[in-house]
C-alpha cells in the first residue's frame, strides 16, 4: 500500500540549510538528526551525535537518550517529532537495507546525498510498515515561516 496522496513534508529553507550544512561538516561520515514540527511542516531540526560502533562512514545510530532529547526539544518548541534526517556520503539519497531494517513507521526520513563534501540531493521517505518498504514523499522546501 503506497503513501496516501496527501502525505508530504514541508521544510523551511533555514532548516534545509542546517541539514545540508550538518552533512557537509560531518563528511565523510554520516550525520543524523531529528525533524520537529507539526502536521508535516518542519519547524526545527535537532542535530544528534552519530554514536554507532559500526563505523560512522556507513552507519548512524540514534540512541534512546538522543531520541528522548529530540522529543524533549520538540515539546519545548510546542511541536512533535516528525522524523529524522541523515546523510549518505558518496551514495544516493535512497534508503539502504539497513535504513529499512531499522526504521520506524509513520516518521519521515530525509536522506541527503553528500558527494565529495557537497550535498547533491535530498529526498524524504516514509516506511510502509506492512510491506517494510520505503515510499518517497514529496519534500517541499519553502521560505521561512513569518
Amino acid at each position: 500500500m503506497p503513501l496516501p496522496s496527501e502525505h508530504r513534508l514541508s521544510i523551511p529553507r533555514a532548516c534545509d540549510a542546517a541539514i545540508r550544512r550538518h552533512g557537509q561538516e560531518t563528511y565523510p561520515h554520516e550525520c543524523c538528526g531529528a525533524l520537529v514540527g507539526r502536521d508535516g511542516v518542519v519547524t526545527g531540526v535537532v542535530p544528534l551525535p552519530n554514536t554507532t560502533e559500526e563505523g560512522p562512514r556507513r552507519r548512524f545510530l540514534v540512541r534512546a537518550s538522543d531520541y528522548r532529547q529530540a522529543e524533549r526539544q520538540a515539546s519545548e518548541l510546542e511541536a512533535e517529532l516528525l522524523g529524522f534526517y541523515h546523510s549518505h556520503p558518496d551514495h544516493p539519497s535512497r534508503p539502504s537495507q539497513t535504513d529499512t531494517d531499522r526504521a520506524w513507521p509513520d516518521y519521515s526520513y530525509v536522506i541527503i546525498s553528500v558527494q565529495n563534501g557537497t550535498v547533491a540531493s535530498a529526498q524524504s521517505w516514509v516506511l510502509n510498515e506492512v510491506e517494510r518498504k520505503f515510499y518517497e514523499e514529496p519534500l517541499i522546501t519553502e521560505g521561512d515561516p513569518q
